[in-house]
């Protein structure tokens, strides 16, 4: 196996014959920027072989993260729209508990739950196939699994919409209109299948290194929710929203088949070409025996990571099942608070989400040493990235929310209330996106381990006894504060664990690096609350609090937090010249 400077793997050299020393480039995979010119293969490598993986990490990094800002802006307009269209009451509470399912349907089948099982074993097939393994093991591994995913997506769809009054009873069961939600409920169950087909392609098409499709599947959701509630608001109310939902989750399927598609033509022609210049060169026999099967998809590990997304999504139920007994509104209000507070935490894990098929191929390689340093580098950047987005939020929490929800029946009062919980929330987004992190790290060696669901239980029970004991007394604030501290205490067990279960991270040197952030954090955080505070206009109080805190953070933490953000952004820097010389080669 060749390597790229940055330590992953290029093609394969058939070990069968010295006349065939690769695979062709045009089975490297792309980032979804559309083919590049790979540059002259330095001394050492073979010829044909791939750009250095670093340029497909940067590249796949900014494409990534431009269609996340894009997708997070328009579930700012999908939730602006929400609260313009239909307040913070009694309708929206009834959507947000039917919400619960495309929720945890994103997270179980898309992020965190379905991702974690399918990549590693995608990038075992890649790496089979790199070695020269009879017959295609990605077509076998579809064949294999997709038939009895889609299946068992649709009968669950299918079930969890006849159960749908069960449902909303269990999740709210004070709930004042419990008929709406199950209405709508029974809608939004068709994102079961959608999102587990959604999924499937995502995972194919991010082992792959392909993410422009996958990066623009909320982008199509959110423009289906967003025009279904005001093309159909004034006729069918909240349920218009539902059926956004419905119809969002067709498109993101929709929207990926094509790159799909293409990747498995490109696949069979590659292999073709290969198969026929090692029979001209009669060295090579070993296209000509049966294709050895795909092994399964491993049950356990299905299990395991399904159970840990589930168990963590079910703080979203344990959130709603507590405030559904507090006045009207206060579910709509962690809502907001939770969507706005959660975007600094999404944008800082975009690295991990690309660098994860990469974690999977190292140890599939058996390379530990390259898996540790990335992931490593993947908690120094989100770390320093979400410290400084979470100052920002609490700092100018009032200004944020205001400026994006108060209009139409959202009134000031939602806003207040809304802002409170919001920092409160802040409060857990580094432990939030500690774990998103972590828990990759157990799940890349395509191994089943039980250690990340049980701490995951831990930081469940602690956020149910927590928000049971405070809600009463602190209302939606102690419910947030008890997500909070379970999510706290969750991250800490995976990190404690790593070691032993997962990629062997050394956890005292990732905690060492976290004590100056977080102080800049706070103190960022202290300063751009008086700034934010000063003006009284919420867009100059938010602009005035957002700068402050940008500085300061930086003045601060700057140092440390530019030399771990080095070695991931470096092949920033030449990305013009190469975008450049792509454009001129074509």
């Amino acid at each position: 196996m060749t390597r790229t400077p940055d330590g992953t793997e290029g093609p394969q050299p058939d070990t069968g014959t010295s006349a065939v020393t690769a695979v062709p480039a045009t089975l490297e995979p792309e980032t979804g920027l559309g083919p590049s010119a790979a540059p002259p293969a330095p001394a050492g490598r073979p010829p044909g072989s791939a750009a250095p993986a670093s340029r497909l990490l940067a590249r796949a990094a900014l494409l990534t993260a431009c269609l996340s800002v894009a997708a997070a802006l328009l579930g700012l307009v999908r939730d602006q729209s929400l609260a313009r269209l239909f307040g913070a009451g009694r309708d929206t509470d009834a959507f947000l508990v039917a919400w619960t399912v495309p929720e945890f349907a994103a997270t179980l089948l898309i992020e965190d739950g379905l991702a974690f099982a399918l990549i590693p074993a995608f990038s075992a097939a890649l790496a089979r196939r790199a070695r020269g393994v009879a017959g295609d093991p990605v077509r076998a591994l579809m064949a294999g699994t997709l038939p009895r995913l889609a299946s068992a997506f649709a009968a669950a769809g299918v079930l969890l919409a006849l159960a749908a009054p069960w449902c909303v009873a269990v999740l709210a069961p004070g709930l004042p209109d419990p008929d709406l939600a199950v209405d709508c409920t029974r809608l939004t169950a068709s994102c079961v299948l959608s999102f587990g087909l959604a999924g499937y392609c995502s995972a194919a098409l991010r082992a792959h290194r392909r993410f422009l499709a996958p990066a623009a599947i909320y982008i199509v959701h959110n423009v289906a929710i967003i025009t279904a509630m005001y093309a159909f608001g004034g006729r069918w109310g909240v349920r218009s929203a539902a059926f956004g939902v419905a119809a969002g989750g067709c498109l993101m399927v929709a929207v990926q088949l094509p790159s799909l598609i293409t990747e498995l033509r490109r696949d069979k022609g590659g292999r073709t070409r290969l198969k026929g210049r090692r029979t001209k060169l009669g060295s090579d026999r070993a296209e000509l025996r049966p294709a050895a099967p795909a092994p399964p998809l491993d049950v356990p590990l299905l299990a395991a990571v399904l159970l840990f997304a589930l168990c963590r999504q079910s703080q979203v139920l344990i959130e709603r099942f507590l405030a559904s007994g507090l006045p009207a509104g206060a579910i709509s209000h962690l809502n907001y608070a939770q969507k706005v507070a959660q975007i600094p935490m999404t944008l800082s894990m975009m690295l991990s989400t690309v660098t994860f098929p990469v974690v999977a191929r190292a140890l599939a390689d058996g390379d530990t040493e390259r898996a540790r340093g990335r992931v490593e580098r993947d908690v120094a950047v989100a770390a320093r990235l979400v410290l400084l987005g979470a100052a920002a939020v609490v700092a100018c929490a009032p200004q944020l929310i205001g400026l994006l929800f108060q209009r139409g029946a959202f009134t000031a009062q939602d806003t207040a209330a809304t802002a409170g919980i919001m920092r409160v929330y802040a409060l857990g987004l580094l432990a939030q996106t500690l774990t998103g992190v972590l828990v990759r790290s157990y799940f890349s060696a395509g191994r089943a381990t039980w250690y990340p669901l049980s701490a995951m239980a831990a930081g469940i029970a602690a956020t149910w006894g927590l928000g049971a004991g405070t809600a009463g007394s602190l209302g939606a604030v102690g419910i947030a504060a008890a997500n909070a501290a379970g999510i706290t205490l969750t991250a800490a067990l995976l990190l404690a664990g790593t070691g032993r279960r997962g990629v062997p991270l050394r956890a005292g040197a990732v905690l060492r690096g976290l004590g100056r952030p977080l102080w800049a954090a706070g103190a960022a955080t202290v300063a751009g609350g008086f700034a934010a505070g000063a003006p009284a206009a919420a867009p100059a109080g938010l602009a005035a609090g957002a700068a402050t805190v940008t500085v300061v953070f930086l003045l601060l933490g700057g140092a440390p937090g530019a030399r771990a953000l080095a070695p991931a952004l470096r092949p920033v820097r030449s990305l013009p010249q190469r975008l450049a010389h792509a454009l001129s080669t074509r």
